[in-house]
């Protein structure tokens, strides 16, 4: 079932908390000077749960968010970083299928890659015919205007964008406090491509490794989220841990993961009418390459017009 991304509670994130099951429903008990509280999770009225550090669940009570089709996420703090996640088997594919056939097209694979462009810069700033190159050209340019003007409003003098773990203590601070804010952006992303099911390792403009796509859409957001905040922490003397907590603190994640699906919907089905069919009583089809899906679970050994 694709995420309700219109339900307020269609993302839920939780830390220091234990969680299991009795006989009522899964709860979260959280430790307090008053002693131990208690709440109920609506399991049946979540997509995705993330859970932060100093959180222990119970095979019981994870085995109740698969049985509802909830999407468990293992993050860092603040849901920043995803480090694991455990999807449910009803999980529908029709995002994962959608992204594969573009991917997989090479026409379809530039049409996407004009569209991540055009979202970022604007409607109608690709020439028609843009071939890839031609975008990571114009793509670079602009990104180093932006580069230009925030060095000159911070009065940092002129500025380089590096990346070296092998000196990362050499860095001057906007590196290092945009390196860890770009991190922080990764894990939410990655957070929100598992929960729609797609697959972070198909990338239509970065390629080659299993966060491609991650780095695909956190590119989206970075103008607004991660470099103007990175050059705000130029003097700073400890730029990231400044990075990761003004991140944490300015971010309102559970209205970031909403835009991120949309525009990933808005990418991989850019000529869906309405909303995609709710596939939840359909979990698993079979595959006609005429016909397209039909319906699972039937005896077609003697298919005439309706199942014998």
């Amino acid at each position: 079932m694709l995420p309700r991304i219109a339900d307020s509670l269609s993302f839920l994130y939780l830390d220091v908390v234990r969680i299991h099951q009795d006989d009522t429903g899964v709860r979260a008990e959280v430790a307090t000077e008053r002693g131990p509280e208690t709440v109920y999770l609506p399991t049946a009225a979540l997509s995705c749960v993330l859970l932060g550090p100093g959180t222990s669940i119970t095979a019981r009570a994870l085995t109740t968010f698969a049985r509802h089709g909830t999407t468990v996420l293992v993050t860092g703090s603040g849901g920043v970083r995803c480090y694991a996640a455990a999807l449910p088997d009803s999980l529908s594919t029709t995002w994962l299928e959608r992204q594969t056939r573009a991917w997989a097209d090479d026409t379809q694979r530039t049409a996407v890659a004009t569209a991540m462009y055009e979202k970022r810069f604007g409607t109608g700033t690709a020439p028609t015919g843009s071939s890839l190159a031609q975008l990571r050209g114009m793509e670079g340019q602009r990104v180093k205007a932006h580069y230009r003007l925030l060095a000159q409003q911070y009065r940092i003098g002129r500025f380089r964008r590096t990346y070296d773990p092998a000196a990362w203590d050499t860095q001057d601070p906007v590196n290092l406090a945009l390196s860890a804010a770009n991190t922080c952006l990764y894990g939410i992303v990655h957070a929100a491509i598992l929960a729609l099911g797609c697959s972070p390792a198909l990338g239509f403009v970065h390629s080659g490794n299993q966060q491609a796509f991650v780095y695909d859409i956190a590119d989206l957001y970075k103008a607004q989220l991660t470099i103007p905040l990175a050059f705000s922490l130029h003097a700073s003397t400890n730029p990231e841990a400044a990075a990761r907590r003004s991140f944490r603190d300015g971010l309102r994640l559970f209205r970031l993961l909403p835009r991120i699906v949309t525009d990933i919907q808005d990418l991989l089905a850019p000529d869906a009418q309405g909303p995609v069919p709710d596939l939840d009583e359909e979990l698993v089809d079979l595959w006609d390459p005429v016909t397209g899906a039909i319906r699972g679970g039937t005896n077609h050994g003697f298919f005439t017009g309706e199942a014998k």
